[in-house]
């Protein structure tokens, strides 16, 4: 079954986001405490590692959370989800709004790597049941 690697927030738009033990979502807000948080349709990112092994080849190091992702999965190609799929993360649900996106110009994560896998594989969420998401966690896709 596919799992949840990392948790990642960040305080700022255009950053890097730091591993954290867990996130806490809300319903109309996203991840408490990250700067994308708010009644949108982007409220939480999730970017697969089998996408951040792509750049890995180049950069070995890369850390959870280096593409501004949220959650980082493994063991589910995410950008080839059709909109409006469900996902079930630990004790949320999630349904699937945009993959992809426009990459920040000035894109801190650009600027380091030369390259950036989110604006082509990231997949943007919002919350239809909050609650807590941490690492170990499964990730069933609905029907």
């Amino acid at each position: 079954m596919p799992k949840v690697i990392a948790t990642c927030i960040s305080e700022k738009k255009g950053t890097v986001k730091k591993p954290v033990p867990s996130i806490e979502l809300r319903v109309k807000h996203g991840i408490v405490g990250d700067a994308h948080a708010g009644d949108w349709h982007r409220q939480v990112s999730l970017l697969g590692t089998e996408s951040v092994d792509k750049m890995r080849a180049k950069f070995p190091d890369l850390p959870p959370g280096v593409f501004a992702e949220n959650i980082l999965t493994e063991g589910l190609t995410l950008y080839e989800l059709p909109i409006g799929t469900r996902l079930r993360v630990g004790g949320t649900l999630l349904e699937v709004t945009q993959i992809g996106k426009e990459c920040h110009a000035d894109c801190e994560i650009r600027q380091k790597t030369g390259d950036c896998v989110m604006p082509r594989e990231g997949v943007f969420t919002i919350v239809l049941e909050e609650g807590e998401i941490r690492a170990g966690d499964d990730v069933e896709v609905l029907a």
